[in-house]
């Protein structure tokens, strides 16, 4: 059952709760990103740079293996081609009692990032302009974003993917990057910092995903909009954020030189399987600016995957029970057996990592390789199933991922640990949130009847209020909301 809140009511606790936050709601938030611009990113710069992009389409031309597997993937999938129609909402929404209308915006994205590929390792300019018209058609519609507490997976999974695409999109012509950056700006990155620097008594309720998203979309808003601030915003929370997606709270248990516990593997597969993916984004598209979050503590996220890798393959590995926080009144809950929910589920997390460690850094990913060879060419939205789950990773690693091993000199000339301002480790813990079904990702939970948002109406207050960009009040109209706290019983989506 879902309480009705008052429109009046609704706007006392947006009130109060614009007033705790304080992140500049209404000023600093508002501004066009060249005001808040600091010091330049490269660019291309996310999670492909030109020197990536020029390597695939020379592959391809060349007909090299295993590149031109990866190619066929993208273009068998009816997301790449040209003849994509956008399909933009003023207000998409995703959790409570909301429709749940945003499967428009993810196939969209998916449409626009693919078709974006394509254009550019093929040069074909009708590509091109299917991705520049998707942009421009959601960020001359799009009014603001809806839903439960679910709306911060999409804010922070369809905010970093669409910031990928724009920053691929950049400087062609008819792309209004600036109304692009716009709306990323005031309507997804106000509601993943506020995730991220959320005020609650039990912070450890989520599980590092929600974290983990976020921060990818922070991460990604920052490099499109030349925003330090907003990069270094995910840097530091990797190493010393307070919720499950810093480092030492999403890998809580080390097993020696090569495995290391995820931090939802007690709640199942599928949840493991996104939270390496979106873990993987973040530190690659640090890489590509000079910071090196990949080989942060020893490598410890090489472990992590090794670990994740090794068993969904089938094999064995070891498990300390893990405690989280659930609920809102923080009830110490035990997780004291790794899951088998989802094990063996197939995702495109894979190519990224294992051509990190192994070919950009030379370190033994035995786990991660016999995974990438079990699963064949990785694919991408619309390849993994037609729920949302299929889509929170941009995917087409064998095509974009695949790298020579460096050379001595490449090796050398990376970046290190050191360049990350933020590089010392952050207050190790355990935590999380309420348990999904086994082997769900972050759409499949949609699709199930009755398992909806519960307001705490009695607490007289909002855990995760959205925004307005021009006012910094939750409203009704328009389609912005109030977001909900969750029910200790309740179920997360994600």
């Amino acid at each position: 059952m879902t309480h009705r809140i008052s429109r009046r009511s609704m706007l006392k606790a947006a009130g109060a709760a614009t007033g705790a936050v304080g992140i500049g709601i209404g000023t600093g938030v508002t501004a066009s990103p060249a005001a808040a611009a600091g010091t330049s990113f490269a660019h291309p710069g996310m999670l492909h740079t030109r020197a990536d992009l020029e390597r695939m389409a020379t592959k391809v031309k060349a007909g090299a293996a295993p590149y031109t597997a990866g190619f066929a993937r993208l273009t068998a999938n009816r997301h790449s081609q040209s003849t994509w129609q956008p399909n933009p909402l003023t207000t998409p929404a995703r959790g409570g009692s909301y429709v749940q209308n945003y499967g428009a915006l993810y196939h969209d994205i998916h449409a626009a990032y693919q078709n974006a590929l394509r254009w550019k390792i093929t040069g074909d300019t009708a590509h091109a302009d299917t991705a520049r018209d998707i942009c421009n058609a959601w960020s001359g519609t799009l009014k603001g974003i809806a839903g439960g507490s679910e709306v911060v997976l999409m804010a922070g999974l369809q905010g970093y993917q669409f910031a990928n695409v724009g920053e691929l999109m950049r400087g062609y012509p008819g792309f209004d990057l600036a109304r692009f950056q716009d709306m990323l700006v005031n309507h997804f990155y106000p509601m993943n910092r506020h995730f991220m620097h959320r005020k609650t008594n039990c912070i450890g309720h989520y599980w590092a995903n929600w974290d983990l998203c976020s921060m990818a979309s922070v991460m990604a808003i920052g490099i499109l909009c030349d925003d330090r601030a907003k990069f270094n915003e995910t840097v530091d929370y990797f190493h010393h954020g307070a919720g499950n997606g810093a480092l030492d709270k999403a890998i809580p248990h080390v097993y020696g030189k090569d495995l290391a516990q995820w931090q939802e593997s007690g709640r199942d597969q599928g949840h493991s399987l996104l939270g390496i993916g979106l873990m993987g984004t973040i530190c690659e598209m640090a890489w590509n600016q000079g910071v090196d979050l990949y080989g942060a503590e020893d490598s410890k996220f090489r472990k992590a995957c090794e670990y994740v890798a090794r068993y969904n393959l089938g094999y064995k590995v070891p498990y300390t029970a893990y405690t989280w926080t659930n609920g809102v009144h923080c009830v110490n809950t035990e997780e004291t057996v790794i899951s088998e929910g989802g094990r063996g589920l197939g995702r495109p997390v894979w190519a990224r990592v294992y051509h990190h460690y192994a070919n950009r850094r030379g370190m033994a990913m035995p786990n991660t390789r016999e995974m990438l060879a079990r699963s064949g060419p990785e694919g991408g939205g619309g390849d993994y199933g037609p729920n949302s789950g299929g889509f929170d990773e941009l995917g087409f690693g064998t095509l974009t991922y695949t790298r020579d091993k460096a050379t001595a000199a490449e090796a050398a000339a990376s970046p290190s640990p050191s360049k990350s301002a933020a590089a010392t480790s952050g207050t190790s813990g355990t935590s999380g949130s309420s348990k999904s079904s086994a082997g769900q990702s972050s759409g499949d939970v949609s699709a199930q009847g009755g398992k909806r948002d519960k307001d705490l109406a009695a607490t007289g207050t909002s855990d995760l209020p959205l925004w307005t960009a021009a006012t910094g009040v939750t409203a009704v109209a328009g389609g912005l909301l109030l977001l909900r706290r969750r029910g200790q019983a309740r179920r997360d989506a994600e």
